[in-house]
């Protein structure tokens, strides 16, 4: 019980190393930001400390969006894993998981355990990507893409089926 519960969690890790670091990350600043904004809170600048504390606040939101976006790579990844070993390996189940980094990840990960991770990789750079290739392709073209609700859509809520 206990080691399928550390290799689920393990697994959770590696799916999305991004987001979590980036949830680290935000973590450690809202800590920082609440920090400061007690400090000085205490030195009696009222003003600067409810800033902080604000900002604080950000970040800590930011670290929950990071976590939501980790939940839905693990959830894209059990999905696309369940696809290749139930129909094996075809690019077809890779394409709609291939715009951003953090799917590439999962979707890697799910072909690793499927034992198809060379072929994934190979048809990740036959599409063009590279390692260093992080930011979403949308993103990329447009950066307010960002707040687009169909951009929001496709980051939180992965695809139930395989589209084209």
């Amino acid at each position: 019980m206990h080691r399928r519960l550390s290799e689920t969690i393990a697994r959770y890790i590696r799916v999305a190393p991004f987001p979590h670091a980036t949830t680290l990350s935000m973590v450690g600043l809202a800590l920082l930001c609440s920090a400061e904004g007690g400090y000085e809170t205490g030195l009696g600048n009222t003003t600067t400390g409810t800033l902080f504390r604000i900002l604080a606040a950000l970040f800590a939101w930011g670290g929950c969006l990071c976590q939501a976006d980790a939940l839905s790579r693990f959830r894209e990844f059990k999905r696309v894993r369940s696809i290749i070993r139930r129909y094996g390996f075809t690019p077809r189940v890779l394409r709609p998981v291939s715009s951003s980094r953090c799917q590439r990840d999962a979707a890697l990960l799910a072909a690793s355990e499927t034992g198809f991770r060379n072929q994934a990789i190979h048809h990740f750079k036959t599409l063009g990507y590279r390692w260093y290739h992080i930011l979403p392709d949308s993103i990329v073209a447009n950066p307010l893409h960002f707040f687009h609700p169909e951009f929001l859509r496709s980051t939180f809520l992965p695809r139930r089926g395989t589209e084209e």
